[in-house]
């Protein structure tokens, strides 16, 4: 009889596209002018799905599929109390996107700075 052999194969571990990955599921679930609101709304409180769901003419099963992206991303922490789960904001995401953008706005200044040097020679 034969035998079944298992053969390992190294796992590489990509940090960068990990983080890559995480800011895609991150900038895609701000896309949304849904989500974008339902986050508004968590600032400063939590709230139960229930609760957010009135908010908005869809469904309580279409406001939850929004829940799940922006917890995917996250944005939001869910938490069961009884039978309704409380949703929270996460800012640590936020930080990340932020983090991200100013090494843009890093590097445009720094152009905007070198196109005025240039500007000001010409004068």
């Amino acid at each position: 009889m034969g035998r079944l052999t298992f053969h390992s194969t190294p796992v590489i571990f990509n940090h960068m596209v990990e983080y890559n990955l995480h800011l895609d599921d991150l900038f895609g679930s701000l896309a949304n002018s849904v989500r974008r609101d339902i986050l508004q709304r968590l600032i400063h409180t939590q709230l139960t799905i229930s609760q957010l769901a009135e908010h908005y003419e869809m469904s309580f099963a279409a406001v939850a599929k929004h829940l799940n992206v922006l917890a995917k991303a996250q944005l939001i922490v869910k938490r069961r109390k009884g039978k309704e789960q409380i949703v929270s904001i996460a800012p640590e995401a936020i930080q990340h996107a932020s983090h991200y953008l100013a090494q843009f706005e890093e590097l445009w200044n720094y152009r905007f700075n070198e196109l005025d040097k240039i500007l000001q020679e010409d004068d």
